[in-house]
This record gives C-alpha cells, sequence and structure tokens, in this order.
C-alpha cells in the first residue's frame, strides 16, 4: 500500500484528519496540564510515568484520566 501525500487527499479526508489531530492534541494539553497542577499524592504512580503515558496517541490522556487520577 502507498502512502498518501497530503495533496492526494481530498477535502472531506482533510478535514476528518484535522479535526482528529485537534482532538488528540487538546486531549494531551489538557490532561498535561491537569497533571501538572496536581499535588502528587492524587495522581496513582509518578508523574513522570504518566507524563509520558499522555503522549501516547488517544490512549494516553484517555488512561490518565480514567485510571491516573485519585478522586478529590
Amino acid at each position: 500500500m502507498e502512502k498518501k501525500r497530503w495533496s492526494d487527499l481530498s477535502g472531506r479526508q482533510r478535514a476528518a484528519l484535522l479535526a482528529l489531530a485537534s482532538v488528540q492534541v487538546s486531549l494531551a494539553v489538557s490532561a498535561w496540564t491537569d497533571l501538572a497542577v496536581r499535588e502528587p499524592e492524587l495522581v496513582r504512580g509518578s508523574k513522570a510515568k504518566w507524563a509520558a503515558v499522555i503522549a501516547i496517541n488517544f490512549v494516553g490522556p484517555v488512561l490518565y484520566y480514567s485510571q491516573g487520577r485519585v478522586a478529590r
């Protein structure tokens, strides 16, 4: 399968790709911001580990929000 270039994509494909990228970046930034301001005792595990996990596509921020935070 040959890789497609940006110019090979249709307008809808470009819009979908930009929307997904925007969601990914928004999730990651909000998760990193929450991690930065959250007290260490309210995070399950080390903050450094969670900072690295958050960088993993959509899965990282979802894991952080569902498993990494302790309820206040």
